[in-house]
């Protein structure tokens, strides 16, 4: 049985240590050993009914290990966030920090948790911003000319005068893993595109007048700013007991038109859930 232990790290971050004894390595590299046999094709024989000794010869030890992880990993991490009550906001990055034949396995889980947020009084600041607009806004006869595309155009401005407000006067302490996953994630897709256009990275960054580190800048306070605001947002619905309705999902739903896209979203109806919600928050906000 496996054995582990919890590293409270900063910023919500909880590093996880487990131990795998030897004994129960061997037992699941066989079983992986078993799983792999039962798919193998080999001239000769049917699927699943190659002899060990000739399967043995065809299957390497690194394909073992890997369905050995892929199988013990994810049940051993479910059974740990159950017992831990741990609840992470995004995929686990796994390291196996020892991986010895005959020896046991150590490996170090690392999640992160919903940041702890501190709002500020936002009724209040919400409407002194509102307040401040409303000055500006005097209207003069022959010189204001109000439109709905004026409209629209005033009520986004606030909107970004609000959030922006809000972000600068809460606390979120945000995990370094969630910036580091979304980093190299957008790192990646950039390299790909870049390539995709013919060019290497350094042509690209010297026609931005960027270098590397100044990119990765660029993108961690983009980064930042965004998991901040989405977890402030749901702090806030949280709050306020902002909630989505089956009927609001329905609604949506009704409206689209063909088919299968209507299937695909039902489907999905998680997704569209927080969007509505989020939505329903930034109206919540605009209304104060």
């Amino acid at each position: 049985m496996y054995s582990y232990k919890i590293n409270r790290l900063p910023k919500k971050t909880d590093e996880i240590i487990v131990t795998i004894p030897k004994e129960d390595i061997k037992k699941e590299y066989e079983a992986a050993f078993v799983k792999l046999q039962g798919k193998l094709t080999v001239e000769g024989f049917r699927v699943g009914k190659v002899p060990k000794s000739i399967a043995e010869k065809h299957i390497t030890k690194e394909s073992i290990y890997q369905e050995l992880l892929k199988s013990v990993l994810p049940k051993l991490y479910d059974e740990i966030l159950k017992k831990e009550n741990l609840v992470p906001v995004i995929n686990p990055k796994i390291d196996l920090v020892k991986a010895k034949e005959n020896e046991d396995w150590e490996v170090k889980i690392t999640i992160a948790e919903k940041p702890v947020i501190s709002l500020p009084i936002y009724k209040e600041l919400v409407r002194k911003i509102k307040s401040n607009q409303k000055k500006e806004d005097i209207w003069i006869p022959g010189k204001n000319k109000i439109d709905d595309k004026d409209s629209n155009s005033k009520k986004q401005k606030l909107l970004n005068e609000i959030l922006s407000s809000l972000l600068k006067e809460s606390k979120i302490e945000l995990s370094e893993l969630i910036i580091e996953e979304e980093l190299n994630q957008r790192l990646t897709r950039l390299v790909d595109d870049i390539r995709k256009l013919g060019l290497t990275t350094e042509a690209y960054l010297k026609s931005k007048n960027l270098t590397i580190d100044t990119l990765k800048d660029q993108f961690r306070r983009e980064i930042e700013d965004t998991y901040k605001m989405e977890f402030l947002l749901m702090e806030l619905a949280d709050k306020e007991g902002i909630k989505v309705e089956k009927q609001d999902l329905d609604k949506l739903f009704a409206n689209i038109k063909e088919e299968k896209e209507r299937q695909s979203a039902e489907q999905n109806a998680y997704f569209y859930a927080s969007i509505l919600r989020k939505q329903k928050t930034l109206d919540f906000l605009l209304d104060l």
